[in-house]
């Protein structure tokens, strides 16, 4: 049967099934607490990172890893566990992941050197792509009423906007107080109690089981992913494009992700039902979240440069300046259901799109000198713009798949998220350095050695500065500091016409909120208005 559902003991005994009563809710509050885990464990370990290097003396490319290696492994694995969840049970592939979540975070806490510190994120990232699809497909299924779940899916994405806001703030106040390996041992009381109450509490589902589950599709997709994840990581972190590692990870990853679409359109039943995106709601969606995380990702870390380096602000000041925009971003979710039903995904889309354009062009007044007000405004709008038009996209997406594809939806959903943060770092940081570097190459007084050290970033070029003292050494901390206000103000209209671009694809979305639509329909045997000729009904007839 696909799509199943059976509820967990305790809830079949009150008759009450999945999604049924009260409990529909009740289970949303456990999966937001799931979602937290893992949206904190993604930033609590950026303030950690100094400490972490006085304390195990990591090399270079170990640091490195010590900090990428947990979103490399989640997103390389979200369509193997989320297509997983879909064949052997979604709760039970969640509650796997709250355990190996634990278990990972202590040895991580207890870690002594470097080497097992990776080992342990590594696991971590196993559990956050165990954890992370499935959320979200228990979600569709236990809210099978399209306005009940877009409710549920406004306080889901509320909940991810603080976990990012709270990582580093909590992270911050366990180091002031503790040692570095606090801030993982936070997760271990939280899946003692997460366990016990998600296997009671939580309904089991699974999808459509005709067929063998495709082991090699699941590791060709596994395998293409961390190549392409892994390259553009590299290129975001300033490796040339030709260099052997970053030139081999994109080709193989594209290469094996190929691969496995082709794979997946020859199979009678294939891991990741490809239809879905002959569906223009559904491919839209994917493409808007691309799009916002691509123009927004790598805004963030040049922000918090421009407050602490430009500005002069400490981590914890320049935590506070960006917390409007998570509040922003917290009332955009919970407001976002009833924005949608009133304006339809087109426009709720599209107008979130032009909203965080404006906000982008706004923070251009950005200068030497601190602007509160400005600020504050562009915080605002950004946080607000941004969260309403991945609601909007994540809620379209959700439900235009069949309910027997649940964690593929949802797991391609959190890959395009994945993806998208990856290139936008590669993409803008690219832009950034190219409009920041030619300042400083003829700074007066300056070694042209030491001019093209300082090319390389604002707080290298601070380093060299303090170094060469003197009057070539203000000279260069005043150039150093011009071009990076420069570079930023370049990169935000880069931002700004990419966010027009997603204003303009969003018009593929369809205009009215259908709650009927596409499962009902399909097993109507009526094709969706949105599908030409037909394309994904044979998809949503096995919902």
């Amino acid at each position: 049967m696909s799509g199943t559902t059976t509820a967990a003991a305790p809830i079949g005994r009150r008759g009450s099934g999945a999604g049924a009563g009260a409990n529909r809710w009740l289970v949303l509050v456990v999966l937001c607490v799931s979602l937290l885990l893992v949206a904190v464990d993604a930033t609590v370990l950026h303030v950690a990172v100094p400490a972490v290097t006085e304390d195990l003396r990591p090399g270079a490319i170990e640091l490195l890893w010590i900090v990428d290696i947990y979103p490399l492994v989640c997103a390389s694995l979200l369509i193997l566990f989320g297509t997983l969840g879909d064949r052997v049970g979604r709760r039970r592939v969640l509650l796997l992941g709250y355990g190996l979540f634990g278990v990972a975070s202590a040895i991580a806490a207890l870690a002594d050197n470097a080497q097992v510190l990776i080992a342990a994120r590594a696991l971590l990232g196993v559990g956050g792509a165990m954890i992370m699809p499935a959320t979200l497909s228990i979600l569709r299924q236990v809210f099978p009423d399209r306005r009940e779940r877009a409710v549920a899916i406004g306080i889901w994405s509320a909940v991810a906007a603080v976990g990012a806001a709270v990582g580093p703030l909590l992270g911050g106040f366990l180091l002031e107080h503790f040692w570095w390996g606090s801030v993982f041992l936070i997760n271990i009381p939280l899946m003692l109690v997460s366990l016990p109450i998600g296997r009671w509490l939580l309904p089991e589902s699974t999808g459509d089981r005709d067929g063998p589950w495709d082991v090699i599709g699941a590791l060709m997709a596994a395998a293409g992913l961390f190549g392409v994840v892994l390259g553009v990581k590299r290129l975001g972190s300033g490796e040339s494009p030709l260099g052997a590692t970053t030139l081999v990870s994109l080709v193989l990853g594209v290469a094996l992700l190929v691969g496995f679409v082709r794979r997946q359109r020859r199979r009678k039943h294939p891991l990741v039902d490809l239809s879905m995106f002959g569906r223009p709601a559904f491919s839209t969606s994917v493409g808007c979240i691309v799009l916002a995380m691509l123009a927004l990702v790598g805004l963030e870390l040049i922000a918090a440069q421009y407050l602490q380096l430009v500005l002069g602000l400490s981590p914890l000041e320049t935590g506070l300046r960006l917390l409007p925009l998570t509040v922003a971003a917290m009332a955009a979710g919970l407001a976002g259901s009833k924005m949608l039903q009133r304006f339809g995904p087109r426009v709720m889309v599209s107008t979130g799109f032009a909203l965080t354009a404006v906000a982008v062009v706004l923070l251009t007044g950005m200068g030497d000198h601190a602007n509160d007000a400005l600020l504050l405004a562009g915080f605002v709008l950004l946080g607000f713009g941004l969260e309403t038009t991945l609601f909007g996209a994540y809620e379209s997406m959700l439900s235009e798949a069949p309910p027997s594809q649940a964690g593929g939806a949802a797991a391609i959903g959190e890959t395009s998220y994945q993806l998208g943060a990856g290139i936008g770092i590669a993409l803008l940081g690219s832009v950034m350095n190219a409009a920041y570097a030619p300042g400083l190459s003829s700074v007066r007084g300056v070694p042209a050695a030491d001019s093209a050290a300082a090319s390389h970033s604002l707080g290298e070029a601070y380093d060299v500065a303090a170094r060469l003292g003197g009057g070539p050494g203000d000279a260069l901390r005043a150039a150093a500091r011009d071009s990076f206000v420069h570079g930023l103000h370049v990169t935000l209209l880069v931002s700004a016409g990419l966010l027009l671009l997603g204003a303009l694809a969003a018009l593929r979305l369809p205009r009215v909120m259908e709650c009927g639509a596409p499962a009902a329909r399909a097993e109507a045997g009526i094709p969706s208005p949105r599908d030409p000729a037909g394309v994904g009904a044979g998809a949503s007839a096995d919902a």
